[in-house]
């Protein structure tokens, strides 16, 4: 066995997000980093959605290190030793790795809110794949005795809807008025039963709507996750704290993406 390290660059900076900031997602995403704690946060979990590989399950990096402008982020291998012991998980490639974004987009964010005590915690990157709900469930029920642990952060990735014909989705309900105004009150639909945290009734809206949230397994896995710990007992709620749209489409040949920033306590 070689000792070496290996590294995954940050791939995207430059690109999608540069030294100056991020572009469309960064003020609202910034509301929901604001509430971590880092002086109580020791490890945190990234679920992001596959966007370029088919997947079926979840799947784990291959590597010791993630990049990033800031500095460099450990990923937690006993953590991992764990998870891939359960036998639900695939092993991602670094190609794979490098070339998804839904995880990278949260590491220079992670790496600023955590800044303070740099040292002394490590992250658990998992990419989710297009999951069944009966998968959605069964990952939950196994990330939910990590939830439970208050020095564990969790980092769900997603955009909101992705709207216009470059997506293929143009959903419109006239009687909300302009086009954006109706893509708002689809999306505040959705945000609004991911706060009653029931994962059954979010599956329901995406069948009804399909509306084009890129990181639907991940925040249906997450609202398994809490469904399992409310079954014991633990009492959360969840709210968004920011919503905003690239730009407002008036037009069917405008197109658009939406962000939405929310938090979990855990009371």
């Amino acid at each position: 066995m070689s000792n070496r390290v290996l590294c995954r660059e940050a791939s995207h900076a430059g690109s999608w997000y540069t030294a100056s900031g991020y572009t469309y997602c960064g003020s609202c995403a910034a509301h929901a980093y604001k509430q971590v704690d880092p002086s109580i946060t020791r490890r945190i979990f990234i679920l992001g959605p596959s966007h370029h590989v088919p997947l079926s399950r979840c799947a784990l990096s291959s590597v010791d290190i993630y990049r990033t402008p800031l500095y460099d982020l450990r990923i937690d291998q006993k953590v991992y030793a764990e998870l891939w012991k359960t036998g639900m998980f695939e092993r991602m490639s670094l190609q794979t790795d490098e070339d998804e974004h839904s995880i990278e987009m949260h590491l220079p964010y992670t790496a600023k809110a955590m800044e303070s005590h740099k040292d002394e915690f490590t992250i658990v990157p998992v990419l989710v794949g297009a999951l069944s709900e009966s998968k959605e469930q069964e990952f939950g029920k196994l990330f939910s005795k990590y939830l439970a642990d208050p020095s564990n952060l969790f980092v769900v990735s997603s955009d909101f809807c992705h709207w216009g014909q470059r997506f293929r989705y143009s959903y419109y309900d006239e009687s909300q008025g302009e086009i954006y105004r109706s893509i708002e009150h689809l999306d505040k639909m959705g945000m609004s039963i991911i706060e009653q945290l029931d994962p059954v009734s979010f599956s329901n809206y995406l069948k009804k709507y399909h509306n084009t949230i890129c990181g639907r397994h991940p925040i249906g896995v997450l609202l398994n996750a809490i469904t399992e710990l409310q079954k014991n007992g633990m009492n959360m709620s969840f709210s968004f704290l920011n919503y905003a749209q690239s730009s407002q489409c008036r037009n069917w040949q405008d197109s658009s993406v939406s962000y939405a920033a929310g938090a979990l306590m855990v009371h």
